[in-house]
């Protein structure tokens, strides 16, 4: 995943949004989605704030229902080391 947007430009966005002007022009303005510039302004309504919410799925990866099966596998490998 990639890296969120800087909370600056965040705010900058949002401020020129609600400045009066479009998504479509503020996304030109700032070289970003129409989306991002959706969400921001749907985050800032309904939080308050624009900080980056946490990304991905933290403890359910693709390795998890064998996780098991791996910690032995490396334990072996140290056993014949």
């Amino acid at each position: 995943m990639g890296k969120p947007h800087p909370l600056e430009l965040r705010q900058r966005v949002v401020v020129h949004v609600e400045a009066g002007h479009t998504h479509h022009s503020a996304a030109a303005r700032f070289d970003v989605s129409v989306k991002f510039v959706n969400d921001m302004v749907k985050l800032k309504r309904e939080t308050g704030s624009l900080t980056p919410t946490r990304q991905g799925n933290p403890g359910i990866g693709k390795l998890t229902p064998h996780e098991g099966w791996v910690r032995e596998k490396v334990r072996q490998g140290r056993d014949h080391a």
